[in-house]
């Protein structure tokens, strides 16, 4: 099936192949230009033909396919042989350029022999000869194949570095890089890291630079202890190189690194992302790098102990570690057999010995947000607990094992859980035998305590419908093997289930066929609170008719009565409802005390103190905690300190008091690691210390409790939960400028099987892929975030319900299109956003994004470029005067004054200085006199520059600008803004020295 339509002009031709330069190198941007090929031969003209040509050359040799460089090159040669006239200046300097390429291009086929290397080194230098040209690139090739091949390198090298460069000459960055890498085979670490300096500092880039060389600075800088860069260069320089075919080598150091840092599950995970590269990458060299690094990793990982892992391989077959290294091997020595087959030396293996025998550089680095190890990445792996809690003791004997269940769970002792575990397993044996012993009772009742777990566990998963079948089907057990008491539990359990079961789910939700959401959850909150209500009155019924309740069970009851009560005033919020809830603690205080049921003293006092709490009285919530904490210390149960401790944080941070609330969420956190990984929810005091942590001013600490927040729920299944929390941590690294952090974080992430699957909610995912586009804006990457936000904005087109967010992502997605200098495109997707805009509007960030685009316009453009800024400008005025109609107010600057400034910014551009003079004053009219306010004071003052700089230099009416400088600084430096003032006093310097 063709990818490109046929052009019926080479106007049309001209156009595809700039499309056709927008995609992404691989196997759909390369049958595009080879069909562009196909068209252009029908046109008479050369010229459409040699464009194609070109652009053909490099969809191979940038997709990897070596082998099809030199044939296109070829048909180039000939035809500038048989026509040079057609080949202007930019086309014959690119035509030598690429004399490199198919050199390169050979050097990577084993099959091509070495004189054919040599005779085409000597045809690039008798061209480079007779055309007059410098000979810079050709010794720099010579060089380049003396090191391929392991031959002295020396002379070599001197020829080629000690020359002049030309205009032939690779770039300045690719150079550096040679250099440096002459320096490391010379075990000359510092040299090659002083030789890469400039590359490596951002200084030197091309298409392939700094990633190319990133990868391989990697290892010397680790060499060198300069840990944190080599961190900072694997994030930037493996985003620079994934999934690209014609750089599969550098994703081989990127994983090598990974297994020489304790990273290995990471490496796994970019394999997996890099699975495409097995089978994409047709050049032999390529091949040859990345899968020297692949075994590397693999070997790593099976040496660990690990080697039945799946790993992402070669396309056919499902692969484990031990596999996939065992194939991996074979290819990667049959491919350095060839090679030094044909050099005559060894150099392959050899260097593929020296990177496979290497050891591991560091035990561990932390090279992302999201640090996994391998236990992490087996399939299901099942949420493990804190490192310093060992597994409780289970008794061997099954009647003590009953028993102990028994005890435990009526302490509500952590440990039970781990003893019911193993009963089930034991009773679900189809050899199970119930021992006959009158302390253990019937297998029913055994049955009935199994499910009475089971269905415990489930209304922690929110399962309300199941909890509460299972705990009526417990009771009825309960009530075969004669235990009324335990029913009567049972049956209370299930009331609270069923209570807590949203409004449809419990048959009593009246279509009403409203419209209004709010009035919606108003009713849905009322009909919770009303089964609440009756759920509490039944609990009330079935203790006063249930006789010969045990202490325990009977201060369950009242636990649970407390506890329906408490649940209805969070529902309702409703200042009735505290004392009724009051009333039941104190009762469920008293009968505990006098009975010394410490598990229910305690949830007593804590039930007190979240009443307080949900009734907005935090110092009286926090000194109840205070005695609960007290009563605990002294008395137990001590698996209730970190949930008390949780929630004297949370009190904390409430009254403001982050040091405090740190200080408790932290020690909760320490005591949370001596209990079952379910008897605390860690993941939220991670949460919270996250918090705390920002309120202190300490931001990294609390990214870091973040994504551990997000780990572990996303281990214990709560993966929505994760993925919120993830989007929260990505933003927050985004914002503190760890912006390759953010991207690796959600790189992460959005590569996870459920989110690739499309099982996650899309507007979280959206959300997710929002955050990372913006992340790649603000790391420079300005194609892969518009590709991402062209992306979105189509998706988010169809979110009728939410047509305010597309107006937003429209909107930005026009910004980067405008950066991008589509302003075609660009003024598609301003209109998307006008159209969503109108439904849900967004004035501001409209308005901003249309100021933005006409100043992009303006300037990049000029003259040509101010009807369509005028335009973006205009309907900027449209959303002004709409804002203005129904009073919205602006959060940042004034939506009128904005407009008039950029009135005039955008008429400088464009060579229009008295509009542009007109704009402006009336901007300064409309900001007024700036007055204490810093930002206020700012906006003015540039706004006076501007008109300055146009009034004194473009106009040339010094005098009136200097009249309008010298009155502003005196203005702000009175006001104390003499730091605003400075850039008004060095105009008017400017002003004065050029009269």
């Amino acid at each position: 099936m063709p990818t490109a339509p046929h052009p019926q002009s080479t106007d049309e031709l001209y156009e595809a192949l700039q499309e056709n330069r927008r995609r992404p190198y691989g196997r759909p941007r390369t049958v595009t230009a080879e069909e562009l090929v196909d068209a252009a031969e029908r046109f008479e003209e050369p010229v459409p033909l040699v464009r194609a040509l070109l652009e053909l050359q490099e969809a191979y040799t940038y997709g990897s396919e070596p082998r099809k460089s030199p044939v296109v090159f070829a048909r180039l040669l000939t035809l500038f042989d048989e026509q040079p006239d057609v080949f202007d200046e930019r086309l014959r300097h690119t035509l030598f350029w690429r004399f490199k390429w198919v050199a390169n291009a050979l050097r990577a086929l084993p099959e091509i022999p070495l004189n054919s290397l040599r005779q085409w080194l000597t045809e690039m230098r008798d061209r480079y000869e007779k055309a007059g040209l410098g000979l810079q690139p050709y010794y720099g090739q010579a060089y380049q194949l003396a090191a391929h091949i392991g031959e002295d390198t020396a002379l070599a090298y001197e020829l080629w570095a000690g020359r002049t460069r030309t205009r032939l000459s690779d770039c300045e960055a690719c150079e550096i890089c040679e250099r440096a890498l002459y320096h490391l085979a010379a075990g000359d670490d510092e040299r090659a890291l002083r030789v890469w300096e400039p590359v490596l500092a951002g200084k030197e880039s091309c298409q392939e630079e700094p990633a190319r060389s990133f990868s391989y600075a990697l290892l010397p800088l680790l060499r060198a202890g300069r840990t944190d860069e080599a961190r900072e260069l694997h994030l930037a320089g493996y985003r620079g190189c994934r999934r690209n075919p014609s750089m599969s080598g550098e994703v081989g150091r990127h994983l090598e690194f990974c297994a020489l840092t304790g990273n290995e599950a990471r490496g796994l995970e970019l394999l997996a992302e890099n699975r495409s590269l097995f089978d994409e990458v047709d050049s032999p060299r390529e091949q040859f790098d990345f899968l020297t690094g692949v075994e590397v990793l693999l070997r790593r990982v099976e040496h660990l102990g690990h080697g039945e892992l799946p790993a992402a391989g070669f396309a056919g077959r499902a692969w484990t570690v031990t596999g996939l290294c065992a194939e991996v091997r074979e290819r990667a020595d049959d491919l350095a057999a060839r090679f030094d087959a044909r050099n005559g030396t060894t150099a392959h293996t050899d260097r593929r010995g020296v990177r496979l025998d290497r050891a591991p550089l560091l035990d561990a680095l932390e090279l992302t947000l999201r640090t996994r190890t391998l236990d992490d990445a087996a399939p299901a792996a099942p949420a493990a607990a804190p490192a310093a809690r060992t597994a409780p003791a289970v008794p061997e004997s099954l009647p003590e094992l009953i028993v102990r269940a028994r005890e435990l769970d009526e302490q509500g002792h952590p440990d039970a859980r781990a003893c019911w575990a193993r009963l089930r397993t034991l009773v679900a044996a189809r050899d199970y035998t119930h021992p006959d012993d009158p302390a253990v009772g019937p297998l029913v009742r055994l049955r009935a305590d199994l499910l009475d777990d089971e269905a415990g566990r489930a209304r922690e998963k929110d399962e309300f419908a199941d909890a509460a079948a299972l705990h009526e089907e417990a009771a009825g057990l309960y009530e075969d093997a004669g235990q009324p008491g335990h029913a009567a539990l049972a049956r209370a359990c299930a009331l609270l289930a069923t209570a807590e079961l949203p409004a449809q789910d419990t048959g009593t939700a009246q279509d009403s066929g409203a419209d209004d959401t709010q009035a919606q959850g108003t009713g849905g909150a009322e009909a919770k609170a009303a089964a609440l209500t009756a759920a509490h009155a039944s609990m009330v019924r079935l203790h006063e008719e249930t006789p010969g309740l045990t202490p325990y069970q009977e201060a369950r009851l009242l636990r649970l009565r407390a506890t329906v009560l408490g649940m209805r005033l969070q529902t309702s919020g409703s200042e009735e409802h505290i004392a009724p809830v009051l009333a039941e603690v104190d009762l469920l205080h008293t009968f505990a005390t006098r009975h010394g049921v410490d598990a229910q003293i305690a949830g007593a006092l804590l039930l007190r103190a979240t009443t307080y709490a949900m009734s907005g009285d935090l110092p009286a919530a926090l000194t109840e905690t205070d005695g609960a904490l007290d009563r605990l210390k002294a008395h137990g149960p001590a698996w209730h300190l970190p949930r008390t401790l949780a929630l004297r944080g949370r009190l904390q941070l409430g009254l403001r008091n982050a040091q405090a609330a740190y200080t408790d969420l932290a020690e909760g956190l320490r005591l949370a690691a001596d209990w079952p990984a379910d008897t605390v929810d860690t993941s939220r005091l991670h949460s919270e210390l996250a918090g705390a942590c920002l309120h202190l001013g300490r931001p990294d600490e609390a990214l870091r409790h973040l994504t551990r927040s997000a780990e572990l729920d996303l281990r214990g299944g709560s993966r929505f939960d994760a993925y919120c929390t993830y989007s929260n941590a990505a933003q927050l690294s985004l914002d503190l400028g760890r912006v390759e952090d953010c991207i690796a974080l959600l790189d992460s992430v959005l590569a996870e099987p459920d989110v690739t699957a499309g099982e996650v909610d899309d507007r979280l995912v959206a959300q997710l892929r929002l955050t990372r586009a913006r992340a790649l804006h603000a790391g420079d990457d300005l194609k892969a975030a518009t590709a991402e936000f062209v992306a979105l904005a189509a998706e988010s087109a169809g979110w009728d319900d939410d047509p305010g967010s597309h107006a937003m992502i429209a909107a930005e997605t026009a910004v980067l299109l405008g950066e991008s200098g589509e302003f075609g495109r660009a003024r598609e997707a301003a209109d998307q956003a006008l159209a969503a805009h109108a439904k849900e509007p967004r004035p501001e960030q409209l308005s901003n994004c249309l100021r933005e685009l006409a100043r992009l316009q303006a300037e990049r453009q000029g003259p040509d470029g101010l009807a369509g800024a005028r335009a973006f400008l205009a309907d900027a005025g449209r959303i002004a005067d709409e804002a203005r109609a129904t009073g919205y107010e602006a959060h940042g600057r004034p939506l009128d004054a904005a407009l008039a400034y950029e009135h005039g910014r955008v008429n400088a551009y464009a060579g229009e200085y008295e509009d542009a003079l007109t704009a402006l004053e009336k901007a300064l009219a409309l900001l007024g006199e700036p007055g204490q306010d810093q930002g206020h004071a700012g906006e003015w003052a540039e706004c006076v520059r501007l008109a300055g700089a146009v009034e004194g230099i473009y106009l040339e009416r010094p005098a009136p600008a200097l009249t309008r400088l010298d009155a502003a600084v005196s203005r702000l430096t009175a006001l104390g803004h003499t730091e605003v003032a400075e850039p008004l006093t060095s105009l008017a310097a400017r002003l004065r020295d050029e009269e």
